[in-house]
């Protein structure tokens, strides 16, 4: 089989007409307690992240604003107090006294949103810290795509969306939930790029870091790609789908999962988390009655479920009666496309150069799901 590689593209910034971010700059500690100050270190240093240490309240100033988050010790609350530094979100107190009342009013006077005691608040900083060196902009939005009946191209649409958004300059991921597909790795042809697939993940547990996840998958130009390999793994458990879904959401501005008919608890997860879930329909009276089957289980897993039609439609089945059929909103419909099948089986991706009936609905929902982005 031939495979021609993906076409180089110039994509516009990370976020459509704004410069990309540049990395997040580092927490920022702010305690003379040497031993708070070690037990602080050791939490970064278990959530990976390097942080700036300020020993005064006047050290403290120059990072005050700019860190993602602070953290300050109860010894230097006074003095912080005194200093009435800039009021931001993200400012954390360490409490040393359970007992002293008066440390939640001079918290609320240096803008903290928490006040929090050790050893009991460990896994929380953990947590916090890593967010902070994340922290890029807004979650993700999650965008389910599943089929109404076997082989109503549901992969191929999730494929062309995902293209669409690296396209659009938006930090895309595509994740392949359907263990029983083949691997979407094929649709794009990139089957034999490097990069981890669900059989190393299936293990995740807790929370996994973002960036690194994002260079350990397969990338097909900018776009990353979860997908299988040809081994014999069928299923993803609950657990692996919740860290890498919140790891790709941190880190991601368009996440699109393709989904198994057979809704499992991983897919649960998913359409949890998606804003809204597409449910792909060939224009035809059999494929519409299978869709209501599929339909009623997972309008009750998502909050938003859509209705696309794709023809060609030989009865002459309207996608408009397809979708009052399914008593569903109708996301829109997509022409046959000619040569899509011959695109594929040379291992090309879908919506190659962003022309086509598929490239040009991906185009238009993207910019109804996004309405704050501009048109690439």
């Amino acid at each position: 089989m031939s495979r021609r590689p993906f076409p180089r593209r110039r994509l516009h910034p990370h976020r459509l007409g704004q410069p990309a971010p540049g990395p997040p700059g580092r927490p920022l500690l702010v305690t003379a307690d040497e031993l708070l100050l070690d037990d602080l270190l050791r939490l970064g240093a278990a959530a990976g992240v390097a942080c700036e240490v300020a020993h005064d309240a006047a050290s403290a100033r120059a990072a005050w604003v700019a860190a993602p988050l602070v953290i300050a010790g109860a010894d230097l609350l006074d003095d912080l107090v005194r200093a009435a530094p800039s009021r931001r979100p993200g400012v954390v107190l360490v409490g040393q006294d359970l007992d002293d009342a008066s440390i939640w009013e001079r918290a609320v006077s240096i803008g903290a949103e928490a006040v929090v005691f050790l050893p009991d608040a460990e896994s929380w900083i953990v947590d916090r810290l890593a967010d902070a060196a994340e922290a890029t902009g807004p979650d993700a939005v999650v965008v389910g795509v599943v089929g109404g009946r076997g082989g109503a191209g549901a992969s191929v649409l999730a494929t062309a969306l995902s293209l669409a958004g690296a396209r659009a300059g938006l930090r895309t991921m595509l994740v392949d939930a359907d263990p029983l597909g083949g691997g979407i790795d094929l649709v794009l042809g990139s089957e034999d790029t490097r990069g981890l697939r669900w059989p190393e993940l299936v293990g995740s547990r807790g929370r996994v870091n973002g960036t690194a996840l994002q260079e350990a998958l397969p990338h097909v130009e900018d776009l990353v790609v979860l997908s299988w390999d040809r081994g014999d793994a069928l299923s993803i458990p609950a657990e692996a789908m919740r860290a890498v879904l919140a790891a790709s959401r941190r880190s991601c501005d368009l996440v699109v999962v393709d989904l198994p008919r057979r809704v499992d608890a991983a897919a649960e997860e998913v359409l949890a988390a998606c804003r809204t879930t597409l449910l792909v329909v060939p224009a035809e009276v059999r494929a519409t009655a299978s869709a209501a089957r599929v339909a009623t289980l997972v309008s009750l897993l998502t909050a938003d479920l859509r209705v696309v039609v794709r023809g060609p439609a030989p009865s002459g089945l309207g996608a408009e009666v397809v979708a009052e059929a399914l008593g569903l909103p109708l996301a829109g419909d997509v022409r046959a496309e000619p040569g899509l099948s011959e695109t594929l089986e040379r291992g090309e991706p879908p919506t190659r150069g962003g022309r086509g009936p598929l490239a040009a609905f991906c185009s238009t929902f993207l910019t109804t799901l996004l309405p704050t982005q501009e048109a690439a």
